[in-house]
């Protein structure tokens, strides 16, 4: 009994992970602009699940992955091994990663559950995350240091601040200004400015680093990698980064643009279209040869065992697929394809 109930947690932990953005999930947001709709996005993102903080590890499991299935940093361009190269002690660059609160824990007193919270808790190179310490994010023009992608601290070259800054290179700038709306929205009630260092005066953001981090959210629009984070992330904690959502959103809050239908309308159409494609397995179970078919085009398929340990990828346009598991042990396996527009689906197969 116990291992079946086993089996069905790692099923349903599987399966959840790949979850989507429900229908009208920012429905109650319509047509409000200004702190009005900070408060309304507050209302819906808040309550959400809070892990411990060495459930974080494993998380990174399902959120930070690359297509190598090593930990995707976005301070340096090493290769993490998840699990295997957690820290730890660290000498140099590329020694190991660890947990960095991209919002320095002391900005907010080491409070839960800004602590452990996901949207703003990355993966990053145990170095430089020393070498950032505390320090804001900026514009730097005479680097002090540089890590191995160009992430650099040094003086602040950004009007309104002088101090000594970390700033992230180019093609994650988007990512990190919409965690910082995320978790002005988020923590709405809570002071995430307890230092002078902090970007916060309580929950706002200094108009300095409002407009820093308005310019760098225009300037590098949301990837592919955010959205995949920020659906892997829902399925764990139970809600979403609005920003990467919609990210209209910062200029209807931040800087005074109110049109919420230019946002609205491609959310509605992508509840019914984007997320919800279809995904089966036959015969099942099976001893052998299982067929796995979709509605739609296929872009990718893997399969996974119940540990999350991939043993099958295959990247083709197909509708229709036959792939041969005989050599496999006998036990459950997971089988996720993915999409040309994003969305991905999940089914089971039972080898016996």
């Amino acid at each position: 009994m116990r291992n079946i109930v086993l089996v069905i947690t790692a099923l349903i932990c599987f399966i959840t992970t790949y979850a989507q953005m429900p229908n009208g999930y920012y429905d109650s947001a319509r047509n409000l602009c200004g702190e009005e709709l900070r408060q309304k996005l507050y209302s819906i993102v808040n309550r959400h699940t809070a892990l411990g903080y060495n459930e974080l590890w494993s998380a990174y499991r399902q959120t930070d992955l690359n297509d190598d299935d090593k930990i995707w940093d976005i301070y340096s361009n090493c290769n993490f091994t998840p699990g295997t190269d957690q820290c730890g002690n660290y000498r140099n660059e590329c020694d190991c990663y660890n947990r960095e609160h991209t919002v320095p824990q002391s900005w907010f007193g080491d409070s839960t559950p800004m602590k452990t919270d996901l949207f703003h808790v990355y993966p990053t190179d145990g170095w430089v995350n020393n070498k950032r310490g505390n320090l804001p994010l900026g514009k730097v023009s005479n680097p002090t240091y540089t890590s191995g992608n160009g992430s650099k601290i040094g003086p602040c070259s950004a009007s309104g601040y002088s101090g000594t800054v970390f700033e992230p290179i180019d093609e994650y700038k988007g990512d990190l200004a919409r965690t910082y709306f995320y978790m002005s929205v988020c923590y709405k009630n809570r002071n995430l400015g307890q230092t002078s260092e902090s970007m916060f005066e309580g929950s706002q953001l200094k108009p300095w680093a409002l407009q820093m981090l308005l310019q760098w959210h225009y300037n590098d629009p949301v990837s592919q990698k955010e959205i995949d984070r920020n659906n892997a992330v829902y399925a764990i904690q139970h809600n979403r980064n609005p920003f990467i959502d919609c990210p209209y959103f910062a200029e209807a809050i931040w800087d005074g643009h109110c049109d919420f239908e230019s946002c609205l309308s491609p959310l509605e159409t992508a509840s019914t279209e984007r997320y919800a494609p279809h995904l089966s397995a036959n015969p099942n179970p099976t001893n052998g040869i299982v067929s796995i078919t979709s509605d739609r085009t296929i872009n990718s398929i893997s399969i996974f065992n119940i540990l999350g340990e991939k043993t099958f990828y295959s990247e083709q346009e197909i509708n229709f697929a036959e792939i041969n598991i005989e050599q496999y042990e006998n036990g459950i396996y997971f089988v996720l394809a993915t999409f040309h527009d994003g969305s991905s689906a999940t089914t089971k197969i039972i080898k016996y």
